[in-house]
């Protein structure tokens, strides 16, 4: 069986929502007061203490998407990803048929797109979703046949273990048994060459050494062999590199037919692909959020001899294989992180408290903090028989430090030392038809000024949180996280390569995220601007 450590987790969550279930008499009290008005209400506010923490390289594989490009930042500095997948056959076992010659080899991954307007003839003009950084941004990118056998778990012991894969791989850490993506990728060496390529290595450079996210829509066209025929079909915007048909029809085509018969052989066999990322000369650069594994995919279009024996002997027909990019896979990060940044997220006070929180996702930073100045008035509160109504925290946006960058939709606060949600994400049944927008009244949906639209507060509700701790006194004070967060629904988890006294792991939605932003802390520095310092609000009704 699987390492045991996520069972405990959903455990932990199902006895707090035990819990909050049991305790419904007394969180009743209230529910239907809480509004943004809180009339008639007292309100309380208690420090804060919060500081940053520093996430270093990090497990990297079992999301959904994965980013891919360069994202330069002016607050936090530059962040690169490059990718690797294993690689799947569509069917297994194919009929490859005789003296095989390929026509064309093309791999294509569908972006996240919308349409924003439609010609009278039927031509769509789209926009890219989940892109970062300069519009007109270009990146090289190199695709390599992997050399690393890839899997999703093993065995120790007799017991069953994930495979973790880490955001460092592609990195010389001076470690001779640890995994390199880059130093083991095999670059194509043509026949009669000595030196290697990648396997895009079409002359035009816009499929290699100055790539881009094109958002133009794509016709194809195809002839009916028969009659000669055209028939074009018009097709959203994706990634559509191609690639070297000779390897292709060496390494596919005429293979033995052993290495092409299960998942297993053929994975071991073609290990999969090696997507590098590196700077287009001195262009400016971007980076997208991409799904390989649900429609990417390697097209190979060749002609075989047909196995009608009526027909001549040297008659071929048209056939197509497809490869698609699924299995393992992993996302590989490099930061060259801004000195300012750095320097905060590698000195944090964790005795007084940080002015400034930077979260960052990838192997960027997230804030920690502790309700100390809540958990010392605790007994004081039990006593009175002061009732919750409403408790948040509301994080204020450096707006000067983030006026030209891109901001987060949304942040994820959760229970730090058991890496769980907290009751209220868990008791959240609000849903919206963007995902992101899930689990409303907890919130932490970035808040936007009319008038310069960038954004001002981020605000948590953490009532059901506070109602707990008073209603239980064996319910601990933990530290809470706070991480910027890709996908409100995902609360899974990715461990750090080397855990520290803070963390172990972090949420996995912020892993995937390549965006950050700067959250003033809960400290009484002056330079905290008045009204902007961090603090928990708790309402309540207090007895007569």
């Amino acid at each position: 069986m699987y390492n045991t450590s996520f069972v405990k987790k959903i455990l932990l969550v199902a006895t707090v929502v035990l819990l909050y279930s049991c305790d419904k008499d007394f969180n009743a009290i209230g529910d239907g007061l809480i509004g943004d008005d809180h009339f008639g209400l007292e309100s309380e506010k208690y420090e804060v203490l919060a500081y940053n923490q520093e996430v270093t390289p990090i497990q990297s594989n079992g999301s959904v998407n994965y980013g891919l490009g360069i994202y330069d930042n002016a607050v936090f500095g530059s962040s690169t990803a490059s990718f690797v997948t294993q690689v799947s056959l569509d069917t297994y076992a194919p009929t490859i048929g005789d003296a095989p010659e390929i026509v064309s080899v093309v791999l294509s991954v569908p972006y996240f797109n919308h349409v924003k307007s439609t010609d009278p003839s039927g031509n769509r003009t789209f926009v890219l979703d989940s892109i970062y950084g300069a519009a007109n941004g270009k990146i090289k990118l190199g695709v390599y046949e992997s050399g690393v056998q890839m899997r999703n778990s093993f065995f120790d012991g007799g017991a069953q273990f994930a495979q973790l894969y880490n955001t460092d791989m592609d990195t010389d850490t001076g470690v001779a048994d640890y995994i390199n993506f880059d130093k083991s990728k095999k670059p194509y060496v043509a026949p009669g060459k000595t030196e290697g390529t990648p396997l895009n290595d079409d002359s035009d450079i816009t499929q290699n050494e100055q790539f881009f996210f094109n958002a133009s829509e794509i016709t194809d066209t195809t002839t009916d062999p028969t009659t000669g025929k055209e028939t074009s079909t018009k097709v959203a915007p994706e990634m559509r590199l191609k690639l070297n048909k000779t390897f292709f029809l060496d390494k596919i085509l005429k293979a033995p037919a052993a290495k092409l018969a299960s998942a297993d052989v053929f994975q071991e066999y073609f290990r999969g692909l090696y997507f590098k990322v590196e700077r287009s000369g001195t262009s400016p650069a971007n980076m997208a959020l991409l799904n390989f594994a649900t429609n990417g995919k390697i097209t190979i279009k060749y002609k075989a001899k047909t196995a009608i024996t009526t027909d001549p002997e040297d008659t071929k027909e048209d056939k197509t294989l497809t490869i698609k990019l699924t299995g393992a896979s992993a996302s590989l990060l490099k930061e060259a992180k801004d000195a300012a940044y750095a320097s905060a997220i590698t000195n944090p006070n964790n005795k007084t408290g940080d002015d400034r929180l930077y979260l960052k996702g990838g192997q960027g930073s997230l804030a920690v903090l502790e309700l100390n100045g809540f958990g010392a008035k605790l007994d004081e509160i039990r006593a009175k028989n002061w009732l919750v109504n409403e408790a948040n925290l509301v994080f204020s946006i450096d707006t000067e430090k983030m006026k030209d960058t891109y901001e987060p939709k949304r942040v994820y606060l959760y229970n730090l030392d058991d890496n769980v949600p907290i009751l209220d994400y868990v008791s959240d049944q609000t849903s919206s038809s963007n995902p992101l927008m899930n689990k409303a009244i907890y919130s932490g949906i970035i808040n936007v000024d009319a008038a310069t639209k960038k954004g001002t507060t981020y605000k948590i509700r953490l009532t059901n949180h506070i109602r707990n701790m008073i209603k239980n006194a064996t319910v601990k004070n933990v530290k809470l996280g706070l991480v910027v967060t890709g996908d409100a629904s995902t609360i899974a988890s990715n461990k750090l390569k080397l855990k520290n006294s803070v963390i172990s792991e972090v949420p996995r939605a912020s892993v995937i995220s390549p965006l950050g932003t700067v959250l003033f802390g809960g400290t009484s520095s002056a330079t905290i601007p008045t009204g902007k310092k961090l603090q928990l609000e708790v309402y309540y009704t207090k007895p007569n």
